[in-house]
């Protein structure tokens, strides 16, 4: 039977996914695809590939619904760009994207939410915001390797790096700290309700 288990030995579980019910879980997946899909018209068009929010989202979703809801729901999200929906950069949908400039990043994003959402059920999120940093900074990084590697493929190493490695650095550092910040936040409200 196909379960969507969420959080961990940490008790990391802000949205109390972990008390909620099936079809509820499966709202918040799909809630996580439209934030996904809103994450996504969040742009700055370069060439070959856009500077975007996805990547902060996809790890957010990662830590707050832990590593298989997170899972599932950024390949929920990425179905539904194969299907032709238009939820990704610049309004990008059907299965184009996934053999051009932006596969290896999209096939990366699933294994970023499963990075950090583990890492976050085992401690780094929350209040241990240098663990939490360091988890979101892996994953982007992780992304633009995957990423990056792929775009060498159709463009070489050196355009790769210049183009779709390079420029994204500053970006990884700046959508981790935020997430790694925001939280810290949620922690604290988590441990102020009952």
């Amino acid at each position: 039977m196909f379960q969507l288990a969420v959080a961990g030995p940490s008790g990391f579980d802000p949205l109390r996914l972990g008390a909620r019910s099936l079809p509820l879980r499966v709202a918040f997946v799909l809630a996580g695809t439209l934030a996904l899909a809103l994450a996504s018209r969040i742009s700055v068009p370069m060439v070959p590939v856009p500077i975007t929010m996805q990547t902060f989202a996809v790890t957010m979703i990662g830590a707050l619904y832990g590593w298989r809801l997170g899972t599932v729901t950024v390949l929920a999200w990425l179905g539904e760009a194969m299907v032709g929906l238009p939820v990704l950069a610049g309004g990008a949908g059907g299965i184009a994207p996934f053999a051009g400039p932006t596969a290896g990043y999209l096939v990366a994003f699933p294994l970023m939410a499963a990075m950090v959402g583990w890492l976050a059920e085992r401690g780094w999120t929350g209040a241990r915001l240098v663990r939490s940093f360091a988890a979101h900074f892996a994953a982007n990084i992780f992304c633009l390797v995957l990423g990056g590697a792929w775009l060498a493929t159709l463009i070489g190493t050196e355009k790769a790096l210049m183009l779709g490695v390079v420029p994204f650095i500053l970006g990884a550092v700046l959508k981790s700290a935020l997430a790694a910040a925001l939280l810290k936040a949620v922690a604290g409200k988590q441990i102020e309700t009952p």
